[in-house]
């Protein structure tokens, strides 16, 4: 018979209840991919800073993935989602980075600040920031896909202008609200 160890968490005042116990192999597995995941991070964040080397990215770590974001202006023009030549560069440059060793998905999320959609756009039958957010993250996923990354491990999401990271009372703000951003989760994340 195996002996079960469990490791609890046990908040103040609260009692030990099962569902806040782990097995220690849970635990020691958790440990072990949040490490292996800093250190992807670690390589991953030297590698883009070498490569790209721009104040327009910004790599951070989250709990269980790590996140590049990629400010619009880089990426696109204002009010459009076809990408300019100096975009693809910088996309081809992350792709390259990330395709070899795909193993971990990576989600592709667009968003917009809150400026209404133009009669321009509208023409072109973008209603929404949401649809305009829609179709950015879907013009990266596409071109990443072009250059290496696995079709089966990236997904694209919009998000219009929800989630804003900056104010969009003014234009700084609004240009920091238009955005990519590049999410690689861990495999058991």
């Amino acid at each position: 018979m195996n002996k079960l160890t469990l490791t609890c968490v046990i908040g103040a005042g609260l009692a030990l209840t099962l569902a806040g116990c782990v097995s220690k192999q849970k635990y020691e597995e958790s440990q072990q991919k949040n490490t292996e995941l800093e250190q992807e991070y670690q390589q991953l964040n030297q590698q883009m800073a070498a490569e790209l080397g721009s104040k327009d990215m910004q790599i951070s770590r989250l709990q269980n993935a790590i996140k590049l974001s990629i400010n619009s202006q880089l990426l696109f023009p204002s009010g459009k989602w076809d990408m300019s030549e100096s975009a693809k560069q910088s996309i081809a440059k992350v792709a390259a980075i990330l395709a070899p060793h795909q193993t971990t998905k990576i989600v592709v999320n667009g968003y917009t600040d809150n400026t209404p959609i133009g009669p321009g756009l509208m023409k072109e039958g973008v209603t929404s920031n949401l649809i305009l957010s829609q179709k950015r993250a879907d013009t990266v996923m596409q071109y990443m896909i072009s250059q290496g990354v696995k079709p089966k491990l990236i997904s694209a999401q919009g998000f219009g202008d929800a989630d804003p990271v900056a104010s969009n009372n003014t234009a700084e703000g609004r240009a920091q609200n238009r955005r990519v951003e590049l999410t690689l989760a861990s495999a058991g994340g």
